[in-house]
């Protein structure tokens, strides 16, 4: 059976949540389509619950101009829809003189995308904020948040709903074909059916290349590689030691076995970076060793077995391990020669930030 629909969007997780509230806002006929029988249930449940301040992301690039917009549109959203936050800041630290310079540009760095309230911190400045931790020099980013992520892909799916979009869970994408009259989507779960639409965005997370393949018509040339980076975290047991995020210098392919808090006051350790080859969430005890090296180098106190397996997510890599940091991916018809088709690639960090500017962004695409 097919069904002519105007809007298909492919994946419920944050990024395609907010493409549907944005577009059914607009007026638009949206039908979301997930394979899992929950929304959010992989990337965007899988990560630090961190609101990002832009610091990190190349000047101009579409990480640095998505996330320092989303973080204000995020944080209008959260007091707008009552989803829980706490902009507590997070401290950025060097833990031997060598980096202090790494600091210097991350500071230049931040001001150049607009991120212009980054300030130095002195050790004991540091030590009577967060007294547990170790550093030569630090900097304080005050628009640093942490929030309830699972609130907030609730409200996104609420607003959408209410503005007409259609959640179909249980229901994966099987194949497409590029047609005249549209783009054909096949779907599969217990009752098979085909969706002809005028417009399909591909928001399929880690499995967006996989998706984009099986369209029949779209070029294999315009699909980017696809690289699975997992970050594992792990949780500390006792009195939290800290009160907001502590990050070290960043490192390749990730930002460092930092500290998250969350809203109940858990401190967690990680993510770390792990190149694999498909998915698997499974958290390697043994990797523990790795993170108590990291971590005592800031917070020197950590015991031994203080810290056990927690969970871990995977990052939508397009770039292979050593390789620079892609930017995000936004393919339309400008890329690719199909009309109506726009494809999401590389969608990490800061991802969940950024969403809602990535939606008014795809929207304006139409």
């Amino acid at each position: 059976m097919t069904e002519r629909v105007e809007c298909v969007v492919i994946g419920a997780g944050v990024v395609g949540l907010a493409v549907a509230r944005a577009l059914a806002r607009a007026g638009h006929e949206v039908v979301v389509l997930e394979k899992a029988d929950t929304i959010g249930s992989e990337t965007s449940s899988r990560h630090s619950e961190v609101i990002h301040a832009g610091i990190y992301y190349p000047q101009d690039s579409l990480k640095a101009k998505f996330c320092v917009e989303g973080k204000r549109a995020l944080y209008e959203f959260c007091d707008h829809h009552g989803v829980s936050y706490n902009r507590c800041g997070k401290i950025i630290v060097a833990t031997d003189e060598e980096q202090l310079p790494e600091l210097e540009r991350l500071k230049r760095n931040a001001a150049a995308n607009g991120v212009e309230d980054l300030v130095w911190m002195t050790p004991g400045e540091v030590s009577e904020m967060e007294p547990a931790v170790y550093c030569v020099g630090a900097l304080w980013s005050p628009s640093t948040g942490i929030f309830d992520s699972h609130s907030y892909m609730l409200a996104l799916q609420g607003d959408a709903e209410e503005a007409g979009a259609m959640l179909a869970l249980l229901t994966p994408v099987t194949g497409g074909e590029v047609l005249s009259s549209g783009i054909r989507i096949d779907c599969g779960g217990t009752t098979p059916i085909s969706l002809t639409a005028d417009l399909v965005i591909n928001c399929g997370g880690l499995w967006a290349q996989s998706i984009a393949s099986t369209i029949v018509g779209l070029p294999s040339t315009s699909i980017p590689p696809k690289f699975y980076c997992k970050g594992n975290y792990y949780t500390l047991s006792g009195r939290p030691p800290f009160t907001r995020p502590i990050y070290p210098v960043p490192e390749k392919a990730g930002l460092g076995v930092h500290v998250t808090v969350d809203l109940g006051g858990q401190v967690r350790f990680g993510p770390d970076v792990e190149w694999i080859d498909g998915i698997d969430y499974d958290v390697d005890p043994a990797r523990a060793d790795k993170f108590y090296d990291a971590v005592r180098k800031y917070y020197p106190d950590l015991a031994d077995g203080a810290i056990q397996p927690g969970y871990s997510g995977i990052r939508p890599k397009i770039q292979a391990p050593g390789e620079p940091a892609e930017d995000f991916v936004i393919q339309g018809a400008d890329d690719h020669g199909i009309e109506g088709l726009i494809n999401l690639y590389g969608i990490e960090s800061p991802g969940v930030t950024s969403s809602l500017e990535i939606a008014d962004y795809v929207a304006n695409m139409i």
